[in-house]
């Protein structure tokens, strides 16, 4: 429900405030006041376009504010929480802009948005109808919605809808696996591959290291064969050649130092160090003696030991310096090609899970159908019934049910099967044609509100527009209109642009638009006399009399009785 609506420098507005009320508000006004910039502004809200001619001149912009309640509304008061905006006590305020250069900008909770995001919040929560514009009505892929609103048809029509959003996002992702398969495979063997190279190498944690000690041993076998023995025969001596060695020395100078510490007690601890000396270089010969013996050319180990390393050498180049890094680089491969695996069998899974999804979005979009041909029956009998007293003997309304084009490789788009349009004839003797085409702004806007008197039940709180309602009509045509407008407010909020004093009287808020000699344009609130006065004007043009101010009084005292809870006020305005 719109609270509030402040409008700035639009067109010939300088600054008006408007304070709204629930039910059926009224505006009223000479022609030429600047009724129809109200209708203007609102729509800007919904977000509708604009030029920078709406710009009123010498000013830099034109604003529009207003104060929206939507606690009676929980999806869309959902759908801002979950979009981050500011809602406060049920409340939300909207701001749209048109600078002089033709710039929109607007705001949501005052956070500055895309002039698109009104649209999609509040165009279908603020339903404008004129001469020039029906939101609704206009707009062919509405009407579906409409139908099925009124057939209580809505959340099969979502399941469809979802399970079409659904079904395409399996076909891109299927799609996107199609494209990766020779990329895939390609990718899967260069990994199996390295995966099997690392694990038929069999490498072993430290192997470069004794691989390379051992290979420079055997290709220095010779040389380490001749120095190790010459070590140890300088060690141990040479009996063929009658050489003393180190050990036979160390013997000498220890009966030597036995000598010594015979006669001088305190050399014995050299003694001892010698005698520790000569068993440590002894065990040290031995070893070096073994070594020169086991060292032997062996040509064929040596070839296998290089051809090794070269092998060990060419892992380390490709995947890592060190055993460690090679079998890090290898689990790595091996993970991805299982992931790369998994492709297939994800492959599978998504095909198993389109196909089902495909026969559900079949089985509903199939229900929906049946579900509109009930409900459009119901509705071309209920909103033919509603058009007579609205000053249309004769109109015919239909809905069709035209087959719609599925997209390809989808059973059904996700409006279901068919695309519902309303079909209008105000002469029974010509057949309904699109209503959109054939319906002019008068019978636009009282076919639309039709429609909502027989939808009022199914959308309750969306806030209604009315321009040219009563293009064409009087006497108790307006009656029975302003009835139908007084039976919508129950449950939507309406706002009514009229020229009818029939209809101005059935108002819970009455508000005049006046435009003075310098061309200003106010907008006040009337009520009491002031109201009786008003009405007097719209019933008896520039002349105004005391007879026409009874038929003003009557006009109110006749007007519908307020619904419960919200008693009429004396003069016929409802207590606020």
């Amino acid at each position: 429900m719109i609270e509030s609506l402040r409008i700035e420098s639009l067109a010939v507005v300088e600054t008006v405030e408007l304070a709204l009320g629930p039910g059926l508000n009224v505006v009223t006004g000479e022609t030429g006041a600047g009724k129809s910039l109200i209708l203007g502004a609102v729509g800007l809200l919904a977000g509708a376009r604009a030029s920078s001619e709406v710009v009123r001149p010498g000013a830099e912009e034109a604003r529009i504010e207003a104060v929206l309640r939507v606690a009676a509304l929980p999806g869309l008061e959902a759908e801002l929480a979950a979009r981050g905006f500011a809602v406060e006590d049920g409340r939300v305020i909207v701001e749209r802009a048109i600078s002089a250069a033709g710039r929109s900008r607007a705001r949501v909770g005052g956070a500055l948005v895309p002039v698109a995001t009104l649209a999609e919040l509040f165009g279908p929560r603020i339903e404008i109808s004129s001469q020039h514009e029906s939101q609704a009505l206009l707009r062919p892929e509405s009407h579906g919605r409409l139908l099925d609103a009124y057939g209580g048809s809505a959340p099969l029509r979502e399941r469809v809808e979802g399970h079409a959003r659904a079904l395409r996002a399996l076909d891109d992702e299927l799609a996107a696996l199609r494209r990766e398969t020779e990329e895939r495979a390609r990718r899967e063997d260069f990994l199996a591959f390295q995966v099997r190279e690392i694990d038929e190498a069999s490498l072993e944690e430290g192997e470069l290291e004794r691989t390379r000690a051992e290979r420079g041993r055997l290709l220095h076998a010779e040389r380490l064969c001749e120095d190790a023995a010459a070590a140890a025969a300088l060690l141990a001596g040479d009996a063929d050649a009658e050489q003393a060695g180190a050990l036979d020395l160390l013997a000498e100078a220890a009966r030597r130092l036995e000598t010594v510490r015979s006669l001088d007690a305190s050399a014995a601890p050299w003694s001892e160090r010698l005698r520790a000396a000569e068993l440590e270089l002894a065990d040290l010969s031995r070893d070096v003696a073994r070594y020169a013996g086991s060292i032997e050319a062996d040509p064929a180990r040596l070839a296998a030991l290089e051809e090794r390393l070269r092998s060990l050498e060419r892992l380390q180049r490709k995947y890592g310096a060190s055993e460690a890094e090679i079998l890090a680089f290898r689990e790595r491969a091996a993970a991805e090609l299982a992931a790369l695996g998994d492709a297939d069998a994800r492959h599978g899974k998504l095909a198993e899970e389109r196909a089902a999804l495909a026969e559900t979005l079949v089985r509903d979009a199939e229900a929906l159908t049946r579900a509109r041909r009930q409900a459009a029956r119901a509705l071309e009998k209920e909103v033919e019934a509603a058009l007579p007293p609205l000053a249309m003997p004769g109109a015919r309304f239909r809905v069709a049910l035209a087959p719609a084009a599925a997209p390809e490789g989808l059973p059904c788009g996700p409006s279901g099967n068919e695309s519902p349009e309303f079909l209008f004839s105000a002469n029974v003797e010509l057949e309904p044609r699109p209503l959109r085409r054939v319906a002019s702004g008068g019978e636009l806007s009282r076919v639309f509100l039709a429609l909502k008197g027989c939808l009022r039940r199914a959308d309750p709180g969306t806030a209604l527009v009315f321009d040219e309602v009563d293009a064409g009509i009087g006497g108790g045509v307006a009656d029975r209109v302003g009835a139908a407008l007084s039976q919508l407010a129950e449950t939507h909020q309406v706002l009514c642009i009229t020229h009818l004093p029939q209809l101005a009287a059935r108002g819970d808020r009455h508000l005049a638009v006046r435009k003075d000699a310098a061309g200003a344009v106010s907008v006040e609130s009337v009520e009491g006399a002031a109201r009786v006065e008003e009405i007097a004007r719209m019933a008896g043009g520039t002349t105004v009399g005391d007879a026409t101010r009874r038929h003003a009084r009557e006009l109110l005292r006749a007007a519908r009785p307020a619904p419960a809870g919200r008693p009429r006020a004396p003069g016929g305005s409802p207590q606020k």
